[in-house]
Parts: C-alpha cells; structure tokens; sequence
C-alpha cells in the first residue's frame, strides 16, 4: 500500500509556527449559479444577491455575491495546505470583514498566516493555532478577512514515544 495516499495534505500544529504564510494554490471565480444556489439552500431572500433589477438600482449597479458564501470559499480555499487530514475542529472564527464587495465573474485567491501557535493543554497531541485568512480578487484587492481558531493535530511522533 503506498503510503503517501493516508499522509494528509495539511500542515501538523508544528509545522504552523507564528509568521507562517501561506499563498494557497487553489482559486475560485464564483458565478451566478454559485451565488444563487448558496443564497437560497441558506435561506436568505436578500435581493442585493437575488434579483438584478433591485440590484442594478443600488450603489453596487449589479447583484453582490452573499458574503457568507464569500466567508465560506476563503476558508475552504485554505483546507487543502492548512488543514486537510490534519483539523481537530474548529473552535472559532472572529473579526470577519469584507472589506470589498464581490461579484460574479470575480475569481479569489486565498492566503493564510499563522499569528499564534501554543500546546492544548487538555489534549496531549493536539495544539490550537489562530490564522488569518484573505480573500484576495483578481484586481489584488482584499475582499474579505477574518481569523479563524483551530485544534490541530500533532504529528504522530510528537506525542508517541
């Protein structure tokens, strides 16, 4: 059996010292159907994301992509270098701005960085780390941000002799 198809592709509670920053591979254009679907499975009848006509007439001139989407595609643009195979759980995310609108057609990038690291103290092989994730467009612009608290495994050697 290879064994490299059981190591998980995240990164260890070690191997997330803070400075850390990671300049995630994976982007995403969000389109229409992205924001419609995602607007409607959460219930929300917002018509700044729904209905084009209310929306040309706003200040933005065309839908806004929900921003709880926007939320969601920048924590799951980290998982495949952060967190994959690797997570505990998540204990929290705070300070979450926007500081840009989305919309359709716009394509994000998502970067990390690892502002603080320290040893569970209830759980031997675990650490809990507090990353600050951005959502990045296509023009360069922050489009969204927010730190994000998880339990991260140890390294199997770290806590078994």
């Amino acid at each position: 059996m290879n064994e490299d198809l059981n190591r998980p592709q995240g990164r260890y509670f070690e191997e997330l010292t803070p400075g850390t920053v990671i300049r995630h591979r994976v982007t995403r254009t969000v389109t229409e159907a992205d924001n419609v679907l995602f607007t409607t499975l959460t219930m929300n009848p917002q018509p700044l994301h729904l209905d084009r006509e209310y929306a040309a007439g706003t200040e933005f001139g065309q839908p806004l992509v929900n921003s709880m989407l926007t939320l969601s595609l920048l924590v799951g643009l980290s998982v495949h270098e952060l967190t994959l195979g690797t997570l505990v759980a998540n204990l929290g995310l705070s300070d979450v701005v926007f500081p840009q609108p989305v919309f359709q057609g716009d394509t994000l990038r998502a970067e990390s960085e690892v502002l603080e690291a320290r040893e569970s103290r209830s759980r031997p092989n675990a650490g809990i780390v507090v990353v600050e994730h951005r959502a990045i467009n296509q023009r360069g612009e922050v489009v969204a941000r927010c730190r994000r608290t998880a339990l991260m495994q140890k390294k199997p050697s770290a806590f078994h002799p």
